[in-house]
């Protein structure tokens, strides 16, 4: 049994859907470790995130593209020997590498801790650093299973399946009231997540808007899509593609009022991208849609209602699988509104 840690570094620096995946880790380790200090590595991009979960000591920020610089840029390799100094400095006696790279395994060597855990099949070879190497039994499929057994491995003893996303009641308020001045109901509405950074992540965007539709005028749904400032176009798209309203609040939103909008919807729609996976740890009833993504690894954990995929269960272990049989475009808006319908008639909010 490993020495109780007192000082972790958990090393996850993106993404956003990733990290989601994450939160449930640093649940088990801080019910475990409960006077650890726990700091967590991270980009620039997505450290709100972890602002929202009060379980974390110390978030270290990574500037992957500023440091990527230091070969060529004295100014960018001087920067990279402070971030080092940094982590050295922090004397961790526990290093958990949930990415499995070669530059965040190299981190957590350059730390100086001594227990660096990691998985044994990583790519680039990044489990050559690690001092502790996890190999996965054939049955942990999902990655929220995976990143428990590292913590395991480590010591944890309380398996936490939350991921503690909290806002305050003024960041709740902030956002129900973007909505209303919108002109959303704010009792009764539901979230389309249309984007993804992956273009074969993306259900076509006429499908969205036929579901739209269905949703607003069988359900009596306020329609909502969210998204990044740069998805902005692709919501106003959707807009002239229904005939029902779309409340835009692509790029209107902070990640403290994304979490709130999705906690307060009745029903989210999404592809396999990040603000899904926030509305899943929000606990809103969230169909996602799956094409060449394997739903088993990263579905919503413990809801496999909630998925629409061809063969969801059957792709074994196999993070991403282009068959042509796997393509996003092979499911259905009839598919999809059959899940919305039966997740909206289970769902207890108001």
């Amino acid at each position: 049994m490993p020495e109780t840690p007192r000082r972790i570094l958990v090393i996850k620096p993106s993404a956003l859907g990733d990290i989601v995946h994450a939160l449930p880790t640093l649940s088990s380790l801080r019910a475990s470790f409960p006077d650890a200090q726990i700091a967590w590595l991270v980009r620039p991009a997505y450290a709100s995130l972890l602002e929202y979960t009060q379980k974390v000591n110390e978030i270290i920020l990574f500037d992957r593209k500023r440091l990527g610089r230091w070969w060529f840029s004295p100014a960018a390799a001087v920067e990279l020997g402070k971030f080092v100094r940094t982590l050295r400095s922090r004397r961790f006696d526990c290093v958990i590498d949930l990415q499995g790279l070669l530059r965040t395994a190299l981190f957590s060597a350059l730390s100086g801790c001594r227990n660096r855990y990691g998985f044994r099949e990583t790519r680039e070879g990044a489990w050559l650093l690690y001092t502790h190497r996890i190999t996965l039994p054939e049955s942990c499929v999902h990655v929220i299973d995976s990143y428990w057994e590292i913590a395991r491995a480590a010591g944890a003893t309380i398996r936490r399946l939350e991921y503690g996303l909290q806002v305050s009641e003024d960041t709740r308020h902030g956002a129900l009231e973007l909505l209303n001045r919108s002109g959303c109901r704010t009792d009764a509405y539901g979230v389309l997540v249309a984007g993804s950074t992956q273009p074969w992540k993306c259900w076509p965007l006429e499908r969205f808007a036929r579901l739209a539709e269905r949703m607003a005028e069988e359900l009596e749904l306020s329609i909502v899509a969210v998204g990044s400032e740069g998805e902005r176009p692709l919501v106003e798209q959707l807009q002239s593609l229904s005939r029902v309203p779309i409340v835009n609040l692509a790029g209107r939103t902070d990640i403290g009022q994304l979490i709130a909008s999705m906690a307060s919807a009745r029903i989210v729609v999404s592809n396999d991208t990040g603000p899904g996976h926030i509305a899943v740890a929000s606990g809103t009833p969230t169909v996602m849609i799956f094409g060449p993504t394997n739903p088993a690894r990263v579905g919503p954990y413990g809801h496999p209602d909630w998925i629409a995929a061809v063969d969801p269960f059957g792709r074994g272990r196999i993070i991403n699988h282009f068959d042509p049989r796997y393509r996003i475009e092979t499911i259905s808006v009839d598919q999809v509104f059959e899940i919305v319908r039966r997740q909206f008639a289970k769902s207890t909010k108001r």
